[in-house]
């Protein structure tokens, strides 16, 4: 009888998530009988307990069991530049020194920055002694705002990017010359970037690049290439190519494949999406492995350009031998939405998003409705795990011109709340924000938000000017009426290795201060560029025990994750996260 029991149990609740997401919205795999995960020295397996809420805002519980703070504050925009020099078409925060790396390019000759005394302009043509003395890249402060223009020789037109494990930033692809180059720019105040014109062997404009387990690289994808490879190590050039049949099978008439949304699944496999259509490809075997239900609705790549993310990674102190994960697609357009803006026919924007288990025996989408339509968006992930969505238009697509409707209000998604409370519209900003934005988050908890440019060069007299403005937006849990409730990081490692345990130390004035209330987070920064935000990954830390440590001070116990399928080696913002709210990052390497 146990054991009919047990299948009876089983069943059942296996049925009540396949129904709603909303009822387990966290992995329920530990609450199935006969499961051991370790459930003695891991609160992410039990029932917790109440807690009870402190402070002005009040709390209310995330599934999962953590309380959250309460607020209303629809969140804060602020003018952080009045001119960066370069439109930011691309963007990355560069580890330890704390600068985002803009660039846009070279193709137009212009910017805004000229480039330092000292550094050559660049020959554009030597039979003609064209030269182009404008910079076209440039690192930014994102504290201080200080700007330092850096050169470019290759063009980087709608190119892609990553980290490596030491936080050298590699750039690849482009436009013409550059469409076969990969570029390296070290983290440090000085570097320059060292540019490598033959590395690939395909030309990849409009491409995707994403980090593998070991920390190299694999990109796929571009105009005309419907292939992928492996990025080559610095000064070595790659001559092996890999056809895509996704790729070829997801071409139609406006293409609608480009800038592919790849994400390296728990398991090291690779998810990529394209157009509607999504596979997981192996990149030891270069097999496909699976092919996911068709995605309705419209397309999601450029240029229908929807957006997204894989969403936070919940990990424990003993993990399970499959560790969930989830994908999250967000707006789009109708198939032929390019066509018709080319007439002058501004279609509405999608309004869905979608989720989909990529680890479940039988994945399937589930679509819910933003609060408005978007299509050119940044998706986000904050420190507290929610997801930020921002940026882009509410008609039209990608392209010059293409674009209508900007949407100025972000909206705010939480994953982890129940189906029909996960949106809330946030503070709009009054600048548009439509082609070739970015948006990305900062240590301090803000998301830096620049870039927008419609047009083929650096135009001002027209409907949507070329935009060199910076901002900085505050999301809810930066709210002045929480300001006590936000942990501060006293003590962290700078480096981890894999399973390695360790502690974290919080200086955070709370008296009910718990392993269900006090949490810690890891975000890999993203490379961000039309609407795709490459490599971006959270992961939520399992909590062994939170210890009073004298004073206002607690101690967190905490492990690394477990490999580097689930967290490739390199740089992190480590966050403390007390009932949503998030301290500022710090570095933390994974060896």
């Amino acid at each position: 009888m146990r054991a009919s029991t047990r299948v009876i149990w089983t069943v059942s609740v296996l049925m009540l998530a396949a129904v709603s997401d909303a009822i387990f919205p966290l992995p329920f795999l530990p609450f199935l009988p006969g499961f051991n995960n370790g459930i003695h020295d891991n609160d992410a397996l039990k029932v917790a307990k109440p807690v009870a809420t402190g402070g002005k805002a009040g709390g209310k519980r995330r599934s999962g069991g953590a309380p959250e703070a309460q607020t209303n504050w629809p969140g804060k925009w602020e003018l952080f530049l009045e001119n960066s020099g370069v439109s930011a078409m691309h963007a990355g925060l560069m580890p330890l020194i704390n600068q985002v790396q803009f660039y846009d390019a070279t193709i137009w000759r212009i910017s805004k920055i000229k480039l330092p005394p000292g550094v050559p302009c660049h020959v554009v043509n030597a039979k003609t002694n064209k030269i182009d003395c404008w910079a076209h890249s440039v690192l930014i402060d994102v504290n201080n705002g200080a700007i330092k223009p850096l050169s470019l020789a290759t063009d980087t037109w709608c190119s892609s990017g990553g980290l490596t494990v030491n936080g050298t930033m590699v750039s690849t692809g482009g436009y013409g010359g550059g469409a076969n180059t990969a570029r390296y720019l070290a983290a440090c105040p000085n570097c320059q970037w060292h540019e490598y014109p033959q590395a690939l062997a395909a030309k990849r404009w409009y491409s995707t690049q994403a980090t593998l387990p070991d920390g190299k690289f694999f990109i796929i994808g571009g105009r005309d290439a419907m292939n992928y490879e492996y990025i080559p190590e610095e000064g070595q050039n790659n001559k092996k190519i890999y056809d895509s049949l996704l790729l070829k099978q997801t071409d139609d008439p406006e293409e609608n494949n480009l800038y592919p949304f790849v994400w390296l699944n728990t398991d090291g496999n690779l998810f990529i999406f394209a157009n509607n259509r999504s596979i997981l490809l192996s990149p030891k075997t270069n097999q496909v492995i699976k092919e996911f239900p068709q995605l309705p609705g419209g397309s999601r790549n450029y240029p229908g350009s929807g957006s997204s993310a894989l969403l936070p990674i919940h990990l424990y102190m003993k993990n399970p031998k499959v560790i969930p994960a989830e994908v999250l697609v967000c707006g789009g357009t109708r198939h032929d939405a390019y066509y018709r803006a080319s007439k002058k026919v501004f279609e509405p924007a999608l309004q869905d998003c979608a989720r989909i288990r990529i680890n479940s025996a039988k994945p399937r989408w589930k679509i819910e409705t933003m609060p408005t339509p978007r299509v050119m968006s940044d998706t986000v992930i904050l420190p507290n795990g929610d997801i930020l969505l921002v940026n882009g238009g509410k008609r039209g697509c990608s392209g010059w011109g293409y674009g209508k409707d900007p949407n100025f209000a972000p909206t705010l998604y939480k994953p982890r709340a129940a189906r029909g409370k996960r949106f809330r519209e946030l503070a709009a900003t009054n600048i548009p924000r439509m082609y070739h934005s970015i948006a990305i988050a900062i240590p301090d908890g803000k998301v830096l938000v620049a870039g927008s440019n419609t047009n083929d060069g650096y135009k001002y007299n027209v409907e949507f000017p070329t935009e060199l403005r910076v901002e900085k937006f505050s999301p809810p849990y930066l709210d002045p009426a929480l300001a006590t409730l936000r942990p501060k990081i006293a003590t962290s490692p700078k480096q981890i290795r894999y399973g390695q345990n360790f502690n974290v130390k919080v200086n955070l004035n709370q008296k009910d201060v718990t392993k269900q209330s006090l949490k810690l987070t890891m975000l890999a920064p993203s490379f961000t560029t039309h609407s795709i935000s490459m490599n971006m990954r959270m992961l939520l830390l399992g909590v062994g025990g939170v210890n009073p440590a004298g004073g206002a001070s607690f101690e967190i116990q905490t492990v690394a994750p477990p490999s580097g399928n689930v967290a490739p080696p390199g740089y992190y913002l480590l966050f403390a996260v007390y009932k949503g709210v998030p301290s500022t990052g710090e570095w933390i390497q994974i060896v």
